[in-house]
């Protein structure tokens, strides 16, 4: 690395990623703090562990539906427009959970939350291809989604204390969780607008040296790829390889939203409060964050993915599956932190293949059927887990189902090829 890549990269990272994180925190801690709502929400509307679950899931019908729409918007009007946009309504809509009066109302809320919401994320990754090039995506996606865990590290302990508010002003404390937790997301999306950065040549903030430097990298890097095949968007949308790519992050996501909505149940029935709840559920994500990072930057360096990837999944299928074996509650929080390893070391991993072969246009349709796909599981893990844990009893059959999930994501990752040499850095002119 000469100085002026070394300069260049630097103030990108500065720029872009720690505000991104900040977002995709926000976006997630929306997502999921429904599993904590569910803690005294579940008996003051009196849903069943079913109705739960399909309506934590139904989220993710309305992403699928409305993905590759969003994204292709995005690639249309730009990112700081476009991401603005997304979190600002999401906002809404998930402030408009505390109002929700039964299983209809808490259907249709979260059915609008997931159309809000849609294309936020496969947004994020296409654009982080637009800035950093191949050989840096491995560390920079695991920074921005070390959001995931953090967001669980940190929102879980605050959670369980919000629920406590439960009075104020006549409002339960569920309720209260919903409004507050809604409010950063408003912000930062009115900050967005303002502060993002479309493309590399409009960086301003760059040094002229620095903006021609990544604008003809990244041209350089786009050549390569179409190179070896130029993809238009209709072909990535139905390619073979983006399809099985999709199906191995349908397992990933399985098990990582099977833990992320269940789990503060299954730690509540330890016994415990819940504020000791929130501290518990946060220690799987503790350890998933520092993997994450990581296990990210192991994979650049070495530059290799199918055997980062593969050993990722084995983990979160194993300590998924035999969580379910363990009646010992220390036990059982060891395990599952074996999972968090497997599902947040796995999750930056995992971006590295479509984005190593798409680019432009067909990038940002690819990239949203893969996580539209993926994240259909977001809806069949924890309606799968709810209903088997009101026919059961106990959650350990959901677990099984999960973990088999991640089981066929681990053999598909094994059999599907992947050319490294496509993320390499090609030579960039001296013009």
């Amino acid at each position: 690395m000469d100085d002026l890549e070394a300069r260049t990269m630097a103030k990108v990272m500065r720029r872009l990623v720690p505000f991104l994180i900040l977002c995709y925190f926000a976006a997630y801690l929306d997502r999921v703090n429904v599993g904590f709502a569910a803690l005294t929400m579940i008996n003051d509307l009196h849903l069943t562990a079913t109705a739960f679950g399909f309506g934590a899931g139904i989220f993710f019908i309305a992403y699928f539906v409305f993905e590759v729409p969003s994204n292709l918007a995005l690639d249309r009007f730009g990112a700081s427009r476009w991401i603005a946009r997304i979190m600002v309504t999401w906002g809404i809509c998930s402030g408009a959970m505390a109002f929700i009066q039964g299983e209809t109302s808490f259907y249709v809320v979260r059915t609008l939350l997931g159309a809000a919401e849609a294309g936020f994320f496969p947004g994020i990754i296409f654009y982080l291809t637009l800035w950093f090039p191949g050989v840096y995506r491995g560390r920079i996606i695991s920074y921005f989604m070390a959001a995931i865990p953090l967001s669980t590290v940190i929102g879980a302990p605050v959670s369980g204390f919000i629920l406590y508010m439960g009075g104020t002003l006549g409002l339960r404390g569920w309720q209260w969780l919903f409004i507050i937790e809604a409010i950063p997301a408003i912000v930062l999306g009115v900050v967005c607008w303002f502060y993002l950065t479309d493309l590399p040549s409009h960086a301003t903030w760059l040094a002229p040296e620095e903006r021609a430097w990544l604008v003809a990298r990244m041209a350089a890097e786009r050549r390569v790829r179409e190179q070896a095949r130029d993809y238009g968007v209709l072909e990535a949308l139905v390619n073979p390889r983006v399809l099985a790519i999709a199906v191995i992050y349908f397992g990933l996501v399985a098990v990582n939203y099977g833990l992320s909505f269940w789990l503060p149940q299954i730690v509540k029935a330890f016994g415990l409060n819940n504020a000791q709840t929130g501290l518990v559920t946060a220690i799987p994500y503790i350890v998933g964050t520092i993997s994450m990072v990581l296990w990210g930057r192991r994979s650049d360096r070495k530059m290799e993915r199918k055997g980062h990837m593969a050993i990722a999944l084995a983990a979160a299928a194993g300590g998924i599956a035999i969580s379910g074996l363990l009646p010992d509650p220390v036990l059982k929080m060891i395990v599952l932190s074996v999972a968090g390893f497997g599902i947040f070391a796995g999750l930056p991993i995992f971006w590295t293949f479509p984005t190593a072969f798409l680019s432009g246009t067909a990038a940002a349709g690819g990239i949203a059927v893969i996580n539209s796909i993926g994240n259909l599981s977001g809806f069949a893990g924890p309606y799968v887990m709810g209903a088997l844990r009101d026919y059961t009893g106990s959650f350990t059959s959901g677990l099984f189902v999960i973990a088999g999930a991640a089981v066929v994501a681990l053999i598909i990752v094994l059999l599907l090829p992947h050319d490294r040499r496509l993320e390499e850095a090609p030579p960039v002119p001296a013009e």
